[in-house]
């Protein structure tokens, strides 16, 4: 059963604040540990040139299995913008995450890439714990 994040909110909100401390510690000590534990996560707004959103995700998309590290890379269209694509990028390592920037693939990528990207936005780095799907590192 899948609980409604607003339900819970509700409920501890209801008991108090003396409530919020065990899960505000549980999340500094899951934050924490995944800080020292270096996961690494980028998410990120692509604005993309008009009509060019399918050919720039089939660029991200292509060969994802080939940088060392990388434990998830999503590309995702933005369903109120036809031309936003969000990535999503778990890494084992933020070092990973730079020495997959110099690869030839990512590179030639890059420069394939570059003239249908029109800017970047809401770009915010994350201390991945785990969940459903992510590979372990």
């Amino acid at each position: 059963m899948t609980k409604h994040p607003l339900s819970r909110r509700r409920a501890l909100a209801s008991l108090g604040a003396g409530a919020l401390a065990p899960v505000t510690s549980r999340q500094a000590r899951a934050q924490s540990a995944a800080m020292k534990g270096a996961m690494y996560g980028l998410i990120g707004k692509v604005t993309v040139v008009p009509g060019q959103r399918d050919a720039l995700a089939a660029i991200l998309m292509q060969d994802g299995e080939a940088m060392p590290g990388c434990l998830s890379y999503i590309v995702a269209a933005d369903p109120a913008d036809a031309n936003a694509l969000w990535t999503t990028e778990v890494w084992d390592s933020q070092a990973s995450h730079q020495a997959s920037l110099s690869l030839p693939a990512v590179q030639a990528a890059i420069a394939k890439g570059r003239p249908m990207i029109a800017g970047f936005s809401n770009r915010v780095e994350t201390a991945p714990i785990g969940g459903i799907g992510l590979r372990k590192p």
